[in-house]
């Protein structure tokens, strides 16, 4: 027994070190990871799921090919998190160009490019022009001071962090800066104005050059731009001549690419299906509350708000208050109707509820303090405001509308009995005559059937007990139509 148990010790032992092995001569090599198209939410999950599936390989290099125009402010700064978080592995902005390429880092991208450790970029593609801004029914406009100060410290920080000239990082965020070129003691840098006063009085030499920046514009440099100001890293044509400087193989290469799963959760949280979701679920809400038992309503508004919670939650944007929220909403809403007589506060309270737990659900934050967040809150508060609206509406419209369909009006009973047409239930003076008499049943009675009684023939039930056919039987209640009899 002693034998096996060490030779199977044996066996694992081996088996974990040939497995730790292979685990170490797959270790190494780059991952090119996609940053293109407009910068959204869903992006935010892609790059978070290859980040860490690139650190469990442990990647030596996390490759962002970037070409984009921007997008969200918010998760721009979401994936620049993300990057910054990485530790083992060095992460490389490439601005890529190619037939179907736009050849730009743009706003959000610029802002995603320096957050990595270096940059590389391609000729012909051009960074910068990174101020926010935020869409008007009359076009974009500029963010306000205060998001532009917070947009602008953030890419100081990450430019600081990485080495990259803070100024150039600035300038493109803040059109109110104007930078030059400047040797200082034969370095070339890039200043302001009040820093070139600095150095001249501690430098030996100062020439000042070209403007870099004229204050009223933002800056936008191209690649060759870049490498001059140290901020490139080099400018390389092709992808497979940088992988080559930086002594990649292709063996050693993974290459990652947005699956049916990311476009899914694209387009599961774009405003528009996230509108239809929430209104399909609160009507079929609606319609499980005001019905006996449980059936398809209740399970479609189950799917559709578990779609909409499920997708936010892949974006980070749902947590236990969103949750708890919608279930305490739900049940003060179900109390309303089924326990408290009419529909007042607490029926209204859950509405309320339900409502803010889906728009938290869609948001970063609780409460926005910058315009960008303001305008994702309002755009949040349409979304659901408008869903809900509508499905009361509809709710409304098929409560008075479906009894009138003919498809319908076979389901439901329409007729209706009235006195003056004859239907009736027993007076009481022929409740007493009845009551006493006895007779014969004429059918078996299980329970109920047919009794002769002076010549009458009476439709009745037991008690539950079973009477045969021709048995003496009793009348001993008469409730209405209802006439109980017993064995006599």
């Amino acid at each position: 027994m002693k034998i096996n148990v060490i030779i199977l010790i044996l066996v694992l032992f081996l088996t974990y070190h040939l497995y730790a092995e292979d685990r170490e001569s797959a270790a190494g090599g780059a991952w090119i990871v996609p940053v293109q198209g407009e910068i959204n939410r869903s992006m935010v999950v892609f790059i978070r799921r290859n980040i860490d599936s690139a650190i469990d390989e442990r990647a030596d290099y996390l490759i962002f090919d970037i070409d984009t125009f921007g997008g969200r402010a918010d998760s721009a700064l979401q994936i620049t998190t993300l990057i910054g978080s990485v530790e083992d592995t060095e992460t490389i902005a490439y601005i890529t160009t190619g037939p179907e390429s736009l050849g730009v880092s743009w706003s959000a991208g610029a802002i995603i490019s320096f957050s990595c450790e270096r940059i590389y970029m391609a000729p012909g593609t051009s960074i910068g022009a990174a101020a926010p801004v935020y869409m008007t029914q009359e076009g974009p406009e500029s963010a306000s001071e205060k998001v532009v100060s917070a947009i602008r410290a953030q890419i100081a920080a990450l430019a600081e962090k990485n080495g990259y000239p803070v100024n150039i990082a600035k300038a493109m965020v803040d059109e109110d800066i104007s930078i030059k070129e400047v040797w200082v003691d034969g370095q070339l840098m890039v200043l302001t104005e009040e820093e070139i006063e600095e150095a001249k009085r501690r430098a030996k030499s100062v020439e000042v050059g070209k403007t870099v920046s004229q204050q009223g514009k933002l800056l936008t440099l191209t690649a060759k731009e870049m490498e001059r100001y140290g901020v490139s890293s080099g400018t390389y044509a092709r992808a497979d001549d940088l992988l080559q400087e930086l002594g990649i193989e292709n063996e050693a290469l993974t290459s990652v690419e947005e699956t049916m799963a990311d476009r899914a959760v694209s387009i599961l949280t774009s405003s528009a299906v996230t509108g239809i979701l929430i209104l399909a679920g609160l009507f079929a809400l609606f319609l499980e509350i005001t019905s006996p038992g449980f059936g398809v309503p209740g399970t479609a508004a189950i799917i559709c708000f578990a779609i909409v919670f499920a997708s936010y939650a892949l974006l980070g944007t749902v947590g236990s208050l969103e949750l708890i929220l919608f279930v305490l909403g739900l049940v003060m809403l179900i109390v309303e109707i089924f326990l408290i007589p009419g529909f007042g506060v607490v029926g209204i309270s859950g509405i309320v509820l339900i409502v803010l737990s889906l728009i938290l659900s869609m948001q970063g934050f609780v409460w926005p303090q910058y315009t960008w967040q303001w305008n994702i809150f309002r755009r949040n508060i349409l979304v659901v405001i408008s869903s809900t609206a509508v499905s009361i509406i509809a709710f409304a419209i098929l409560v008075s509308v479906l009894p009138q369909m003919k498809l319908f009006s076979r389901l439901t009973l329409q007729t209706v009995q009235a006195a003056d047409e004859g239907y009736t239930v027993q007076k009481e003076e022929d409740t007493r005559r009845l009551l006493g008499r006895k007779g014969k049943a004429i059918t078996t009675l299980r329970p109920s059937g047919k009794v002769e009684i002076e010549g009458d023939i009476l439709v009745v039930e037991t008690d539950g007990e079973f009477i045969e056919k021709d048995t003496l039987v009793e009348i001993i209640e008469v409730s209405g139509n209802r006439i109980v009899v017993r064995k006599s």
